[in-house]
């Protein structure tokens, strides 16, 4: 989710620079961090909303589960939960080593730059269907790139995202013509899509559980992690209501860990505003664990190893 620049718009001569504007993407780029830094000024703190404009990761050779007889953890995401991006690193790659290898296998299946309906659209929720038995479970996490446009106008760039979503948790949609596949589609709300996996998992006799999205790397004023409280936790909490999915706020107690650790601390913890670096992942991922822990779901509890001391 990093901005990706043409190289011609920046020429470089020794100790000169000549700096240029190119096809309106620099002016874009201005504008927005110019209204971000009003938000700044007026409230005292950045807002949670920033588009994440990492390039997106391409498709990676997924490897079938290679056990039989024991269930199967999924987890599905974003890159905060898998990242392919050097030094950066998601809670998923570092969950495995806390469950019983003997009892359940974990499969991580997130995929950067996904929103929720991309993880849809592209038929990954699909393929994990395919593979996905009775008693297994799935761990959902997603928010951060389902902030994004819904669509874009033309001309398709490097930094075109259409991957947004209806932010709710209502059954409202949004018909359009995608600017990246040129085809007609019906956009639903975040919730929507959190429920639509949490049934269809169902379906195929599996669990699924709801995580609300990791909090950015952003201090209020009053020296606090901003959360998504009002937003996307809040429809994360509902489509988990609403579909009969365990939830877990990972928003709000990964935030209130950062509280404690400081803002020293917590910064070593980050590779960007975004994103966690090994450190940072193993330390999601303790959190992850200990919410499901508090979950106490039978049979996934006890595949959970004890706490090392």
């Amino acid at each position: 989710m990093m901005n990706e620049i043409d190289d011609n718009a920046f020429i470089l001569k020794g100790k000169w620079q000549a700096f240029s504007i190119m096809n309106g993407f620099l002016f874009h780029r201005l504008l927005r961090f110019s209204l971000l830094s009003l938000i700044i000024s007026l409230q005292g703190f950045v807002s949670a909303e920033i588009i994440d404009d990492q390039p997106i990761e391409q498709e990676r050779g997924e490897k079938p589960t290679q056990r039989q007889g024991i269930p199967t953890l999924w987890i599905v995401g974003d890159s905060t939960v898998r990242c392919g991006t050097a030094g950066q690193r998601g809670w998923g790659e570092e969950i495995s080593a806390h469950f019983d290898a003997k009892k359940i296998q974990v499969q991580n299946r997130a995929l950067g730059g996904r929103s929720s309906r991309t993880f849809f659209t592209e038929g990954k929720w699909e393929a994990v269907l395919r593979e996905l038995k009775a008693g297994d479970w799935v761990l959902m996490q997603f928010g951060h790139n389902d902030a994004s446009p819904i669509n874009e106008d033309p001309p398709v760039n490097a930094s075109t995202r259409a991957r947004g979503t209806i932010r709710s948790n209502g059954d409202e949609t949004q018909d359009i013509i995608n600017i990246l596949t040129g085809k007609p589609e019906t956009v639903h709300s975040y919730g929507w899509y959190l429920r639509h996996f949490v049934t269809t998992a169902k379906e195929r006799g599996a669990h699924a559980i709801i995580l609300s999205p990791v909090p950015r790397l952003v201090w209020t004023k009053e020296k606090t992690i901003q959360r998504s409280t009002d937003s996307w936790s809040l429809w994360a909490k509902q489509a988990a209501a609403q579909s009969g999915a365990p939830f877990f706020d990972l928003n709000d107690r990964l935030a209130s860990r950062y509280e404690q650790l400081g803002p020293d601390v917590v910064k070593s913890l980050f590779a960007d505003g975004t994103h966690t670096t090994a450190a940072g992942a193993v330390l999601s991922a303790e959190v992850v664990v200990d919410g499901l822990k508090e979950l106490a779901l039978a049979p996934l509890a006890e595949t959970i190893l004890p706490k090392k001391r």
